[in-house]
């Protein structure tokens, strides 16, 4: 049975590859589902500072803050699929290079490389995420303080030429996400470990020894014959990944470290009144549908790696 017959014969893997696709729909769609971004909506009676049932202009309840619940959720299903696919994006792309190259060339190659991987692998990831965000914060106060910043800022205003040229390298710097940066460089060591052991288990194989007799250069036998046979295990493991680095973030980003997110800030905002003299569910909306959302956001991802994992185990695949 071949991988897309074993993937759509389980019900488990239809509900996971719907409740993605319905994240995917709700983020490309969110200017239509929701016309105010939740960062930039303007703030209705503000004076109140006590959440707001739901409403026609508010179908969800707003926040004690007076944001809407509903736009916290749509637009906060974008800025997740965002940070899941595109850092999930990098460390699968660093993890998967790095252990093939040292499957491929073993010996002290493949012992310096691997001796890297578990080094970073001992690194604590929230250590990572309060150095970068601690790097970000001092370099930019540092920075804006400075009287040589202050010359500078004098002269760019005065030049428009200049001030074109310079703007998208303050916006990327200003745009930096602590914890998108830290995720990269200290979670591609588990993908670095599969993929060795995979190519480990596939450089000798026939097709493998037939492709180096035959002159073909090392960067082919990598990326045209290793890489394509031995990536099944690095793809399973970057789909269930997407969901479990946005709840990871969610969770930084709620205790305060990195970016806020619309998620973590909509929690945030509303913890106060889970639970109220009135009962845990006078308020629910102030945190029911943003946990929903980020347990079926995690579920949904998780179920569609199990499903790769069994419909690409050659085991499986036969029967």
């Amino acid at each position: 049975m071949g991988i897309t017959r074993k993937f759509f014969s389980r019900w488990q893997n239809w509900i996971g590859l719907f409740m993605v696709l319905a994240f995917v729909l709700i983020a490309i769609f969110a200017p239509l589902l929701s016309p105010k971004d939740v960062e930039t909506q303007g703030v209705v009676s503000s004076y109140l500072r006590v959440p707001q049932p739901p409403s026609p202009d508010a179908p969800l309840g707003r926040l004690p803050d007076q944001t809407s619940v509903y736009e916290a959720l749509v637009w906060g299903t974008r800025d997740a699929l965002k940070f899941g696919v595109g850092v999930t994006a990098v460390v699968f792309l660093v993890g998967t290079l790095i252990g093939a190259v040292a499957a491929f060339f073993g010996g002290r190659v493949n012992t310096l490389l691997m001796w890297a991987v578990d080094s970073f692998l001992a690194f604590p990831i929230i250590a990572g995420v309060v150095f970068f965000q601690q790097i970000n914060h001092n370099l930019l106060v540092d920075l804006l303080e400075s009287t040589e910043f202050a010359g500078f800022y004098s002269y760019v205003v005065q030049n428009p030429t200049i001030l074109e040229s310079v703007k998208p390298l303050f916006t990327l710097f200003m745009e930096i996400n602590p914890t998108a940066l830290a995720f990269a460089l200290l979670m591609w060591m588990p993908y670095a470990r599969v993929m060795n052991a995979s190519v480990m288990s596939n450089k000798q194989m026939e097709f493998v020894l037939a492709a180096r007799v035959s002159g073909a250069k090392k960067g082919r036998v990598i990326f045209r014959h290793l890489i394509p046979n031995a990536i099944a295990p690095v793809l399973v493991l970057a789909a269930k990944d997407v969901g479990a680095l946005v709840v990871l973030q969610t969770t930084f980003s709620f205790i305060g470290l990195g970016h806020p997110t619309p998620w973590a800030s909509a929690l945030l905002s509303g913890k106060d009144w889970i639970f109220s003299p009135k009962g845990i569910v006078t308020y629910w909306w102030v945190f029911l549908p943003i946990t929903v959302a980020l347990i079926l956001f995690g579920v949904g991802w998780n179920l569609l790696g199990d499903g790769l994992i069994d419909a690409m185990n050659p085991r499986t695949r036969q029967t």
